[in-house]
């Protein structure tokens, strides 16, 4: 299988991961509903678009490598907050967990393989 491919599908799958995130943080109170969520719908764009549209490209890579560094970021972020342990044991708290964990691991693969292409933009490609 092409590297490249597997870039893509691991940002595909933080893509949706992201979404779920995202909604579950609303839904939970931590980001507030309303028009800044827009900023979020832009950068999920932005992100799909260079995944599908822009794969094997230089910019492609970047986008891909940016949003991976947000995926992996989302643990870390949420792990060291103070309501990280109330989430934890409330209703849907094993949703909440499991999705930040599987956000954190398919944005630090993805994260990988871009700066990999990006170094090497021959290394995406399978060799015959």
């Amino acid at each position: 299988m092409k590297r490249s491919v597997m870039l893509t599908i691991a940002s595909l799958l933080s893509i949706l991961l992201m979404t779920f995130h995202l909604t579950d943080d609303i839904v939970r109170g931590l980001s507030a509903p309303g028009a800044d969520n827009l900023i979020a719908i832009v950068i999920l764009l932005v992100w799909l678009y260079g995944t599908l549209m822009l794969k094997g490209r230089r910019v492609g890579y970047l986008i891909m490598l940016l949003g991976g560094i947000f995926a992996a970021a989302m643990p870390v972020l949420h792990m060291t907050g103070r309501s990280y342990g109330e989430i934890a044991v409330s209703s849907g708290g094993f949703f909440f967990i499991w999705t930040i964990l599987a956000l954190g691991v398919t944005g630090t693969f993805s994260v990988v393989l871009a700066a990999r292409c990006l170094w090497n933009p021959e290394w995406g490609e399978a060799r015959s």
